[in-house]
């Protein structure tokens, strides 16, 4: 039997701190940090922070009570890396400063992650509850980091947290089918695919305060994905990384675990198989516990299987319907963030859901 070490999903089981109590000399990150969408306004952005001390985490092992500051240092940090490197207005750059470089890999290498700011620093991380009484819920979040003086971002990032809130019902669910495999299984499909018209809904919600332009030209070219950059000081090569990218949500992955959804084998799917590298380590060894549990589907009654099923796919066409609106009809190169032809990606994922249904 497992023990759930995922009491709000995949979201970080206590609120994420905003502020370093243990070490307060990394206040000064926190005001970089808050700084930034201004400072990535000036074209002297990147002359300004290649020449400023950052203290490096001090530990060279991750301890429990020190995990939730390690986050924030690396959230800070990966932002102020992504600007560095994608500053908007600015000339395209493939170097990162030893200043810079050197604490954060050796940050993300502590964090067992590419270096580079992913969904987890972008997302999970990176929310606080204005009343800790309520919900983690739109009306009761708002972000710690952005790029931009834009609410339009903070929207983007907090559409996300919510429906990685609403997941915590899923993971559950799934939880306890690891544990008692012989459980209801018709009553956990049915609340799974609940949930996932829940995560719909609040998918749907992108429009409300998000301006396809504002996406497309102030903050999406900063969570792009890094093409040959150079680490300087760090002892490798030129490295291309996946920029941020819902893509790197356990979610998804976990439900195409469970569910035992087949695909056939393409470069898509290696660039699916790759995206679970920049999840955070305990996301991917409880996916590893999932693909484990035995193919239940011949067994499952077809009312709720195919609920499930039918529910991925509707998350998916609104996904697909928003990747159009916001990215595919302002531009012709077909890769996202994430370094994927994404449109090409989603149809065919919707197309084999589909097909593993109940006949």
């Amino acid at each position: 039997m497992i023990t759930s070490h995922f009491p709000r999903g995949f979201l970080p089981s206590q609120d994420p701190v905003y502020h370093f109590e243990l070490y307060p000399e990394f206040e000064f990150i926190n005001v970089l940090g808050r700084d930034l969408p201004s400072l990535l306004l000036n074209k002297d952005f990147r002359e300004y922070v290649s020449h400023l001390n950052i203290p490096f985490w001090p530990e060279t092992n991750v301890k429990a009570e020190n995990l939730p500051e390690l986050r924030l240092y690396y959230l800070r940090l990966g932002f102020v890396v992504s600007g560095y490197i994608n500053q908007v207005g600015q000339e395209a750059i493939h170097s990162l400063p030893e200043n810079l470089a050197l604490p954060f890999v050796h940050a993300c290498n502590l964090l067992n992650r590419p270096p580079i700011l992913s969904y987890d620093g972008y997302a999970l991380y990176n929310w606080k509850r204005f009343d800790v009484n309520k919900p983690v819920e739109l009306g009761n979040i708002d972000t710690l980091q952005n790029f931009v003086h834009l609410y339009d971002e903070h929207w983007f990032i907090l559409i996300h947290v919510d429906i990685e809130a609403k997941a915590q019902a899923i993971v559950e669910e799934v939880e306890n089918l690891l544990n008692r495999p012989s459980q209801n299984l018709e009553q956990a499909l049915h609340r799974i695919a609940g949930v996932i018209l829940q995560q719909v809904a609040v998918l749907k919600r992108i429009p409300e305060f998000m301006s396809p332009e504002l996406y497309f030209e102030r903050f999406r070219p900063y969570i792009r994905f890094f093409e040959k950059v150079t680490y300087q000081g760090v002892e490798m090569a030129p490295m291309d990384y996946r920029g941020e990218t819902g893509a790197q949500s356990s979610i998804m992955p976990l439900l195409e675990a469970l569910m035992k959804i087949p695909h056939e084998p393409s470069v898509l799917l290696d660039h699916l198989k790759d995206m679970r590298n920049y999840m955070p380590a305990e996301h991917r060894a409880l996916l590893i516990q999932v693909e484990s549990l035995s193919d239940f589907k011949h067994r499952a009654d077809k009312e709720a299987f195919n609920a499930v099923l039918d529910a991925m796919a509707s998350f998916r066409s609104v996904h697909i319907q928003w990747a159009h609106d916001y990215i595919a009809s302002k531009v012709s190169d077909p890769r996202g963030t994430g370094g994927t032809p994404y449109m090409q990606w989603l149809s065919l994922l919707i197309d084999e859901t589909l097909s593993h249904k109940h006949s």
